[in-house]
């Protein structure tokens, strides 16, 4: 642990990177992939578990917080890592996404944008700068700015726009995030699926000297070999002494092939929301619980695993949990596949280290491709 936010790059394998970030509150190993504790929980999971799983930090939604129970209760309260019990780091986001997927009303302008709470429908306003006060009111340790992200495909000159207003917000951003000894603020970069906009984003956003940067916008309903191009565009201009985190993915498969091209933090909500509908991903690929296959198989996800959900309960008891529509077989299975993910990134981190990334994603891929266990 470190009194300064402070990332190290340890080995570099291609462009696969090893490094480790150190915060108050804890170091953080990178690659690494942070579960997304949305309104202060992990959805189905107690946070004990998730630290159990090989979690170094997790991730707080700005939106939804802020809505409820409001970020100046939660200061009032302690803060969020005393409300939740997580004494860890945490990283929050802007809230930017939310305001423009949920919101029913919205009316977005240079000083931020006005919209309508998807709970109660009451009005509030976010700027740059109340972005940054909710943040840390939350306490969070990584902070991220406020952005405008447009879902793709879109048209040029509406990326564009968005684009320069996100790189406005972060200068304000900036200055109201000021100097925080032990904590960060990231900025975002933009541009939709236009290299040359990506690539004008990573520059200004560079020029502000961050203690970070994000890729977002991507992972928005484009398909995978766009989201990859924009990385190859991107990663190259942004400093390779600061961490770099890819916001919203994703798939093992999206994982591998970002931390190939330097990615190293990423969050998603896919492995406790597929859990929660009975889907697993495990080391054999994606498994449908849900599947007749399991009704009478006693065998368990991966028997080779540490966690107790993968290796303790069979196949025949999570197929009836799901089918029931018990609570129990969601909780099993995002257990699982938080475990698995986590497991994936210690395996990629281990394969960096000995300089044999490459292979390890080339046998992580040909095992998943033979796919699942034959029926009993």
């Amino acid at each position: 642990m470190t009194e300064n936010f402070q990332f190290t790059l340890k080995k570099t394998d291609a462009g696969a990177r090893l490094g480790e970030i150190s915060m108050p509150r804890g170091t953080i190993r990178t690659p690494a992939f942070m579960p997304v504790g949305t309104v202060g929980t992990v959805k189905a999971m107690y946070l004990d578990q998730v630290r159990e799983t090989g979690a170094d930090i997790i991730l707080g939604n700005t939106y939804h917080l802020m809505l409820r129970p409001t970020a100046e209760r939660v200061a009032r309260l302690g803060g969020l890592h005393k409300l939740i019990r997580w004494e860890h780091p945490i990283l929050t986001d802007s809230g930017g996404f939310q305001v423009m997927s949920l919101s029913g009303l919205r009316k977005l302008d240079e000083q931020g944008v006005t919209f309508k709470s998807h709970v109660d429908g009451s009005l509030h306003h976010m700027s740059p700068e109340r972005s940054i006060e909710i943040q840390g009111l939350l306490g969070s340790d990584i902070q991220m700015q406020l952005d405008e992200c447009v879902a793709l495909p879109a048209e040029p000159k509406e990326i564009e726009r968005a684009m320069e207003m996100s790189l406005r917000w972060a200068e304000r951003c900036r200055v109201a995030f000021g100097e925080q000894p032990g904590k960060a603020m990231f900025g975002i970069v933009q541009g939709g699926d236009i290299p040359a906009l990506r690539i004008r984003s990573a520059e200004e956003l560079t020029k502000l000297d961050l203690k970070g940067y994000a890729v977002g916008g991507l992972a928005v309903g484009e398909p995978q070999e766009v989201m990859l191009k924009m990385l190859n565009e991107t990663l190259p201009v942004l400093p390779g002494e600061k961490p770099r985190y890819l916001m919203g993915v994703g798939t093992p498969d999206d994982i591998l092939k970002s931390v190939a091209r330097g990615i190293d933090m990423f969050d998603c909500v896919m492995p406790t929301r597929s859990g929660r509908h009975g889907l697993a991903f495990t080391r054999r690929g994606k498994v449908n619980i849900r599947n007749a296959r399991h009704a009478e198989d006693m065998r368990p996800l991966d028997e080779q695993s540490n966690c107790p959900a993968s290796r303790d309960y069979s196949r025949a008891y999570l197929h009836h949990l799901v089918r029931s529509n018990e609570a129990l077989g969601g909780m099993l299975l995002s257990w699982h596949n938080l475990a698995y993910y986590q497991e994936l990134m210690q395996g990629i981190r281990k394969a960096i280290a000995e300089g044999r990334f490459a292979d390890f994603m080339a046998e992580t891929q040909e095992e998943w491709a033979r796919g699942d266990l034959q029926p009993v």
